[in-house]
């Protein structure tokens, strides 16, 4: 089996992995790289036909996240007999976010704030719902391609990380000998507000595995009720001197599990019944979403609804934004990494000189991005710089703290999985180096007779 990483392997952005099996080429997710923009953000699809001299019949895609399927438009422009696999309540949330982006993407480019054109247009998508697959947890689908020499079968597990999310197994014969691989994806074993803890395969033979907090040390020492209470103490504390809590999100996943959260802490009395909750942007829609599938999706509770947390319009205006900004009140809005210029970026400025204010960051923050500049700023100290935009400068006095709710595994539960599931190989993914790193050792040092790779960007590898 050949494996070809298309997206940068030190990163967890444009996820993107090509495996050929016996002439058939598939892709585990076909992601995007917010930080980047037109071409630069895509994975290298050319690397399949220059370095793997092959194609792709089939691609999976295990959840709604930009950086596992934004680019799919692409790649279906790339390799039009390529068919797109996910689950029911994925291939809605793609319905109604690919276009959204595509709108997102038009509007940069008509108002200057790019001069690179859309990578896809809301035309383009009219043409893709015929090469979506859906598949349920746990049954079989043929992953076969035109060309292939055996049969490769796929089957989906719940990964636990947001609506629709999924592991992905392979089977398949290679030289005579049955094997299976497991691709992890983004994945959590832990329950959060919504959903619950992620489902895998007994054993496998390979074992692809996201690294995402493999550097996080804090993350493997505090469990969820414990972070649950601090951050109620914490935003109690916000509402009552007044204050506006900012609570920077990932519109599909993070977004949902915190409003649940919220609506939890208010029916509780933890904080105001009549405090306001603002959110803005995709979020109704997701919401609306996570409502409908509710009782053929994973959940904890499937008779909770997003929508019975009362929400309010962020207004566009700048002077009716000045207004709520008086607090008290609770800011629910994107991006979780504070990327300029979107919305939790904006309102952060506004009020990260604010002492009665807060920045309460609900997931992880990928180093130099401004969501993990202005933690680093706030550990210096009150009115330590922090530049949250280019050109700008500001001291920091609001509250900053950092809650461990990520819809990712901590690094002991990442070995567990491998503990579990006893791979002949580990191919480390989705991570950063050091992440990468101390993943690798460990599992060297539990299993040595487990062998780990940590795969070069464009590095083909025999596994």
């Amino acid at each position: 089996m050949k494996y070809l990483p298309l997206g940068d392997t030190e990163d967890i952005a444009a996820s993107c992995h090509f495996l050929e099996i016996d002439g058939t080429g598939l892709v585990f997710d076909v992601g995007t790289d917010p930080r980047r923009e037109g071409s630069a953000s895509l994975p290298k699809f050319d690397w399949v036909r220059d370095r793997a001299h092959s194609y792709v019949d089939h691609a999976v895609v295990t959840h709604a996240h930009h950086d596992h399927m934004g680019a799919v438009p692409v790649l279906v422009e790339e390799f039009p007999h390529a068919m797109v696999h996910m689950t029911e309540a994925t291939k809605k949330l793609l319905e109604f976010l690919l276009p959204a982006s595509a709108r997102l993407q038009q509007k940069k480019r008509e108002q200057g704030e790019t001069e690179h054109e859309p990578l896809f247009t809301e035309d383009d998508l009219e043409f893709l719902s015929h090469v979506y697959l859906t598949h349920d947890l746990g049954a079989d689908f043929d992953l076969t391609g035109m060309a292939g020499n055996t049969e490769v079968t796929g089957r989906l597990y719940s990964a636990g990380h947001i609506l629709g999310s999924a592991g992905v197994e392979l089977a398949f014969e290679e030289n005579g000998e049955a094997r299976r691989l497991f691709y992890t994806s983004d994945t959590n074993m832990q329950a959060q507000s919504i959903i619950p803890g992620g489902e895998y395969p007994a054993s496998t033979d390979i074992l692809m595995l996201e690294t995402t907090l493999g550097a996080d040390e804090e993350a493997e020492q505090t469990s969820r009720p414990e972070e649950v209470e601090k951050f109620r103490t914490t935003l109690r504390r916000v509402i009552e001197r007044g204050g506006t809590a900012l609570i920077p999100v990932f519109v599909m996943g993070r977004a949902q599990e915190m409003l649940a959260m919220l609506g939890r802490l208010k029916r509780e009395g933890d904080i105001p019944v009549d405090t306001p909750i603002y959110t803005a942007g995709s979020m109704l829609g997701v919401a609306d979403l996570y409502d409908k599938t509710r009782e053929t999706t994973p959940r904890l509770d499937p008779d909770f609804r997003v929508f019975d947390v009362e929400q309010e319009r962020v207004p566009y205006s700048a002077e009716a934004k000045k207004d709520i900004l008086d607090g008290p009140g609770i800011m629910v809005v994107s991006s979780g990494m504070m990327f300029e210029p979107t919305l939790s970026n904006i309102l952060a400025r506004r009020i990260v000189e604010n002492e009665r204010d807060a920045v309460l960051i609900v997931g992880h923050a990928v180093e130099g991005t401004p969501a993990h500049r202005l933690q680093q700023a706030a550990a210096e100290g009150p009115g330590a710089p922090v530049r949250l935009a280019d050109g700008q400068v500001q001291p920091v006095h609001c509250t900053v703290e950092r809650f461990r709710f990520s819809g990712h595994s901590h690094r002991r539960d990442l070995l567990q999985i491998v503990e579990r599931m006893d791979p002949d190989t580990v191919v480390l993914v989705h991570g950063e180096p050091e992440a990468q790193a101390w993943m690798q050792a460990a599992i060297e040092d539990r299993h040595p007779e487990t062998e780990v790779h940590r795969p070069r960007w464009g590095e083909t590898l025999e596994l």
